[in-house]
């Protein structure tokens, strides 16, 4: 497919580029006064997600209000466990809420053994769909989906946690369990990525939202073992791994078959690239907070960001989510800063 701005792909491939590309996680969402009149319409969160056409439609806004290098499609990690037979709601105010959870052998039971991911998960490939026919080659669309143990998490503990104990316990009580429950749901994983990919998605990503609550063995063995299965079933796109809070993983993860390394904002750009070397593209890592600075100030930060590259080899980008309560404007300070900076390579 030709586009009119690749920047984002061709950076993620390491080929040359005039400029750094430049998009933030959750930018398609409440930052957004046009997203919240389209949310506003609807019951709430989950009838966003499983409704293509409005899915599209904010998933194309950021594009359009604050010039973003690439849209990401907009949805949710837990519509995985949901395909597999555990439903979820996300209540106001208080996150995502599972009826049922994984924590027995018994507690199996309740998932779907076998599940036909392309009719399960439809909405959001068509979704997919629908926003490149929006989109018309003016960017990259990004696909994504949960890391297998940020998705165990959530089906153990059954709604967000501080420190998941529920999740962590049965590492040590019952490792096997551990371990079939996490195959399941790489194996899910892989083949929704792929029907992604056939939708239409230009690029993938993982999110490892709770990577960083592990030990670094610990991570090896329930989250690495698992990123590794994934990342060498996906060859059709460029794959970036956001592992959060994981910095003593970091050169495991740089030997993962993917094109991009995401650090969150405690992660040192320089020290990273010294343990990653140029073999990989790195993707982060301003500190959301940043952007409720004043304007001059978000601009001094991003550049001095964009001063501590040694290569080509980057995208700009937060370290985490943007912030439902920031600015716009902030944001769109943000991404000129990133459009007018001029490259030292």
């Amino acid at each position: 497919m030709q586009f009119k701005n690749d920047l984002i792909l061709r950076a993620a491939k390491g080929e040359d580029i005039e400029r750094y590309p430049v998009w933030l996680m959750r930018q398609a969402g409440r930052i957004l006064p046009e997203y919240r009149a389209v949310r506003a319409k609807l019951s709430g969160f989950k009838e966003l997600v499983e409704t293509p056409e409005r899915a599209a439609e904010v998933t194309v806004q950021p594009v359009d209000l604050l010039g973003v290098d690439a849209a990401i499609i907009f949805s949710d990690i837990l519509v995985v466990p949901e395909a597999m037979g555990l439903e979820y709601q996300m209540l106001e105010a208080k996150g995502p809420w599972f009826e049922k959870t994984i924590r027995s052998v018994d507690d199996m039971k309740n998932i779907d053994v076998t599940i036909d991911v392309e009719d399960r998960l439809g909405y959001v490939l068509e979704a997919i769909r629908l926003t490149n026919k929006e989109l018309d080659g003016r960017v990259p669309l990004i696909g994504f989906a949960g890391a297998p143990w940020t998705i165990f998490c959530y089906m153990v503990e059954g709604k967000g946690s501080k420190t998941f104990s529920e999740s962590r316990k049965i590492l040590y009580t019952n490792p096997t369990l551990a371990h079939e429950l996490l195959s399941r749901i790489t194996d899910v994983t892989i083949q929704y990525l792929k029907a992604q990919v056939k939708a239409g998605a230009h690029m993938l990503q993982i999110f490892d939202s709770w990577a960083g609550i592990l030990g670094t063995e610990q991570y090896a063995e329930f989250g690495m073992k698992y990123l590794e299965k994934i990342a060498n079933e996906l060859n059709e796109v460029p794959l970036t791994i956001f592992s959060k809070g994981a910095i003593t993983s970091v050169p495991a993860i740089a030997k993962l078959n993917c094109n991009t390394i995401g650090l969150d904002w405690n992660m040192d750009i320089v020290e990273t690239r010294k343990i990653i070397g140029e073999s990989r593209t790195i993707q982060g890592n301003l500190d959301p907070c940043v952007l409720y600075a004043a304007h001059s100030e978000v601009e001094k930060q991003t550049i001095r960001l964009m001063d501590s590259f040694t290569s080509k080899r980057h995208i700009v980008n937060l370290g985490h989510g943007v912030y439902p309560d920031v600015d716009p404007e902030k944001v769109k300070t943000f991404i000129k800063t990133v459009k007018d900076y001029e490259l030292r390579f």
